[in-house]
């Protein structure tokens, strides 16, 4: 089996973002960037199936700048066996990545795709479900466990009723939950052992891929800010300022 899994360039989690002045995005010159904590997840899983031998080849794709080949790498650190940047200065939305692994689907014929459930950066929660539609492939969200056999694989899903387990048919698409696993410490003899894997790099005119964005941001700004909180006397007092106040009840 080979798969496929998506890794992206994320601000990092412990740093705490900025909205530029001019209210157009984030700022995130000279910020830390790091692998996208959904897709380690996903790299972590794919790395345990290749231990248990159920995959033999485990390939890491990212979409965007130069730079991401540290995320590529930070994958194969883990325990991809190679990597495949689609190089694109363009600010690439969740349809547009869609098309272009559906773009590496066809061209790499993976068995399956895992990818994080959302990024961090925009938490669309919408790549998965576009790559399983235009890939015409049978999908699985967000996952906590997985299992391969006999060319199926069963999924638990996190639900709003509760867990639900569901199984398909190869080759599908699989997005993973907090809770699929908890990814290992990378090492530094395999630090060293990923700067000589190797990394394919692309672009969406040699894929074939209109990534022409669909949607405009019109303003970002920072939510506001909340008042403090204020001590009452009272029960009789706390029902009339959530009545004629707040206006919660």
């Amino acid at each position: 089996m080979k798969v496929l899994v998506a890794v992206k360039r994320v601000v990092d989690p412990n740093v705490k973002v900025q909205v530029r002045n001019d209210g157009s995005g984030v700022a995130i010159s000279d910020v830390k960037m790091s692998l996208n904590p959904f897709d380690e997840i996903a790299v972590e899983e794919a790395v345990r199936m290749k231990e248990k031998g159920w995959v033999t080849e485990v390939v890491a794709v990212s979409c965007g700048e130069e730079r991401c080949q540290e995320t590529l790498r930070t994958a194969m650190a883990i325990g991809a066996d190679r990597g495949i940047l689609v190089k694109t200065g363009e600010t690439l939305q969740p349809l547009a990545v869609a098309k272009l692994f559906k773009a590496l689907i066809d061209k790499e014929r993976p068995d399956l795709v895992l990818m994080g459930k959302q990024a961090i950066d925009n938490d669309a929660s919408q790549t998965g479900q576009m790559v399983a539609a235009l890939a015409d492939l049978p999908q699985a969200t967000f996952a906590s466990s997985v299992e391969v056999a006999d060319g199926k694989v069963k999924v638990t899903r996190e639900i709003d009723e509760g867990l639900e387990t569901v199984s398909l048919t190869l080759p599908a698409v699989i997005t993973t939950d907090l809770r699929l696993n908890e990814p290992r410490y990378v090492t530094l003899p395999n630090i060293m052992k990923a700067k000589k894997k190797p990394i394919d790099v692309l672009t969406p005119e040699e894929l074939g891929v209109d990534i022409s964005t669909r949607l405009k941001v019109l303003k970002m700004a920072e939510p506001p800010k909340r008042s403090a909180g204020i001590k009452v006397p009272d029960v009789d007092t706390l029902i009339d300022k959530l009545k004629n106040e707040a206006k919660i009840i």
